[in-house]
């Protein structure tokens, strides 16, 4: 049963050693990041499952698991970081962590997680929305009080320098998902465009909507604690208990 959800933003420059100079612009995301993982563990779940977008061939249709513990670095992006998905009993090799879901372990590091067990799933960013609500379903479906972590970005094309330059589409776009994120609308969610999406250069989509196939029967309220687009990237932090 699903009774909590943080949705945070998920670019590697919320990592200050990856930001190098500019790692305060993102400060105040950072923060809500922060809060939303205090709501997550005063929700006292018996599970926390994290959803993280992964582009690339292997990912534009599918969606994998990762098991606690599991590894993910920061080393593409010039950095010696290295983080796990919670804590493991041992060392041994097992499948890496995509960006997204080792922003999330970095997070999760940084909040010293330990309320509860912790699980990793990757959607493609291609995954069609009615796979996605599948996906939720099963995941809200999951034994015991069950916890949402949702990693994703809105739009890349919010200004003339965003890395999909400036589209007039984008900004309606996350304004649309940063209303349904606020009110808790599934619905809303449910219905965000695929194609759209794709075109704008959104990661968050297949995992929001995975978020609202989790919570269709949950019950739960939604908060909008941060909404920017610094670098004319859309990321917003939310929470749903």
């Amino acid at each position: 049963m699903l009774v909590a959800a943080a949705v945070c933003p998920c670019p590697p420059l919320l990592v200050p050693e990856v930001a190098a100079g500019a790692a305060p612009e993102l400060d105040a995301a950072r923060d809500a990041c922060a809060d939303a993982l205090g709501v997550l563990a005063a929700a006292r779940p018996d599970r926390l499952v994290v959803v993280g977008p992964v582009a690339g061939p292997a990912g534009v249709s599918g969606h994998g698991a990762y098991p606690q513990g599991a590894r993910g670095s920061f080393r593409g992006f010039g950095v010696g970081l290295d983080v796990r998905l919670g804590h493991a009993e041992d060392d041994g090799d097992g499948p890496r962590l995509p960006a997204s879901l080792a922003v999330a372990a970095w997070l999760l590091e940084r909040a010293g997680w330990a309320d509860a067990p912790i699980e990793g799933r990757a959607v493609g960013e291609g995954l069609a929305p009615a796979a996605c609500a599948a996906v939720g379903r099963e995941t809200g479906a999951l034994a015991g009080r069950v916890a949402l972590l949702v990693m994703g970005d809105g739009s890349a094309c919010r200004t003339l320098k965003a890395p999909g330059y400036l589209d007039e589409r984008a900004a309606p776009f996350d304004a649309a998902v940063a209303r349904a994120l606020a009110t808790a609308d599934t619905a809303a969610l449910t219905a965000l465009d695929a194609p759209s999406a794709s075109a704008l250069k959104v990661s968050g989509r297949a995992p929001w909507q995975v978020l609202a196939g989790a919570a269709e029967d949950a019950d739960l309220t939604g908060s909008l604690l941060y909404e920017d687009a610094p670098y004319g990237v859309g990321y917003m932090v939310a929470v749903w208990s």
